[in-house]
């Protein structure tokens, strides 16, 4: 019996980029098993839109997180944390490789470094922030922020009105910077090192890649898998918030046709690219990869770095796990 790997493989990067096909990849180069770590492909059902790779494309790699919650359930964070910790140790105790995939950089973060105990959030603080900072100068909430809490306002930004709004109620609800009870969480991956990889597309090259998608979930029948999802569970279900889903959902209420519809989920799509990519710009130690994870030489130039960083323990037992 092979003994328990110490490591964890993140791979990241925007929507398209082939995040999907490199963390197979480098599960099969490397006897891993992929993890997912995307919000929206928990959801059964959920298939098309959300680009899930179908199993018969899996190329017999085991993966976890992935249909695994009914379209009308909310699913957090801490969710994803107490499912994804479990999976990645029973993975490791197995001696394989947790390749965790996905471009949810929330569940991701949370996975690494565990979530803060903080209140939940109050309306009548954030309005009432919401109401001081109308009559003052611009960048109130962050002089606010720099008297109460000065190492969260120093890693946001005066403009980041969302994040300074929350670091501020965290303080006002609980009597502590949030910067210190962010400090006292523990990671539920401790004892683990976690090895993070990231793709970095060409911005046009991307966006010609989520066009093509777009095409191809329309072939592939969204259109219908929306209307399947509308008949079973009604409009008003948690999965809905996916991007393209309500979007398809308006189409087959008339409100555009399916040319319309194209350009509107490709924009929305490129958007939220944008967004992602954003995100893991300001995490820290990520080792980024120009072009996209289906290209062969990326493939190539990942799999090299990760045996020059991953312990010499956990190569062995990779080596020895596929030597013939």
């Amino acid at each position: 019996m092979k003994r328990e790997t110490t490591s964890v493989v993140a791979v990241v990067g925007p929507t398209g980029s082939g995040k999907s096909e490199l963390g197979i990849g480098v599960a099969e180069a490397l006897d891993g098993e992929v993890v997912g770590c995307d919000a929206l492909q928990v959801y059964r059902e959920l298939d098309i839109g959300t680009a899930k790779t179908p199993p018969s494309e899996r190329r017999g790699i085991a993966h976890h997180l992935l249909d695994e919650v009914s379209p009308t359930e909310e699913f957090s964070a801490a969710d994803y944390i107490a499912r994804a910790s479990t999976v990645v140790r029973e993975i490791a105790t197995r001696g394989h490789l947790p390749v965790l995939v996905g471009g949810t950089g929330l569940y991701l973060r949370a996975l690494r470094l565990g979530l803060f105990e903080g209140p939940g959030r109050s309306t009548v603080v954030r309005d009432r922030l919401q109401s001081m900072a109308a009559r003052r100068r611009p960048g109130f909430l962050s002089r606010l922020l720099s008297r109460w809490d000065p190492s969260s306002a120093a890693r946001i930004h005066e403009n980041d009105h969302v994040r300074l709004l929350r670091a501020l109620e965290v303080r006002i609800q609980s009597g502590t910077p949030m910067s210190a009870l962010m400090e006292r969480r523990t990671s539920p991956l401790q004892g683990f090192q976690v090895i993070l990889v990231g793709l970095s597309p060409d911005k046009s090259a991307l966006s010609e890649r989520i066009e093509r998608r777009v095409d191809k979930m329309l072939e592939r029948g969204f259109v219908r898998e929306v209307r399947e999802l509308r008949d079973r569970y009604g409009d008003n279900v948690p999965a809905f918030k996916a991007i393209g889903y309500g979007d398809v959902s308006r189409h087959l209420d008339g409100a555009m046709d399916e040319d319309e519809l194209r350009q509107v989920v490709a924009k929305a799509t490129t958007q939220y690219a944008k967004r992602q990519m954003t995100w893991f710009r300001g995490e820290r130690d990520i080792e980024w990869f120009p072009g996209c994870g289906d290209e062969p030489h990326v493939l190539k130039d990942v799999l090299s770095y990760l045996r020059s960083v991953l312990p010499g323990r956990d190569l062995e037992l990779m080596h020895a796990e596929t030597a013939p």
